[in-house]
């Protein structure tokens, strides 16, 4: 076999690799913050953008996904998330979007949030969540990049 063809031969098998995880589902997790296990200290991710406001989930309407318990306000705000996750699952594995954007990791207040593009992000608290609203576009991008090397899932 000459260079070129093993070359095209990997190509060709990295490629069928990638389609393969785009069909099935990428092996990358994202770790999510969850104090005592549980995600967004038991607030409601689907209540965000069902409600425009952070509610308390219960446990009797929770579900493990990607290693921790999400809990809902009610069994439809559960079966939503169950059927799309990614949709309401908090950007940044649920970490503070500043603290991101400023390369670090940080817990977060589940009352301070906003919905920006149909992701939903939270912050370290209110004060902090008014900085981040000073740039939000600014702080996103910046985010995005910091992100996969900050993911702890990753490490």
């Amino acid at each position: 076999m000459t260079l070129a063809a093993l070359v095209l031969t990997v190509v060709a098998a990295l490629s069928l690799i990638g389609g393969a995880r785009a069909f099935f589902g990428s092996d990358d997790k994202t770790a999510y913050f969850a104090e005592d296990g549980i995600a967004i200290r038991g607030y409601d991710p689907v209540a965000y953008f069902d409600q425009g406001a952070p509610v308390k989930g219960s446990a009797e309407h929770s579900l493990t996904w990607q290693g921790v318990t999400w809990q809902f306000a009610s069994a439809a705000h559960r079966q939503a998330f169950q059927d799309t996750p990614e949709k309401y699952a908090p950007a940044y594995g649920g970490y503070c979007a500043y603290a991101v954007a400023k390369d670090q990791l940080a817990s977060i207040d589940p009352t301070a949030w906003r919905i920006v593009d149909g992701k939903l992000y939270l912050n370290y608290s209110a004060s902090i969540q008014d900085t981040w609203e000073e740039d939000i576009p600014g702080y996103i991008k910046q985010a995005e990049i910091n992100w996969p090397d900050l993911d702890p899932a990753r490490q």
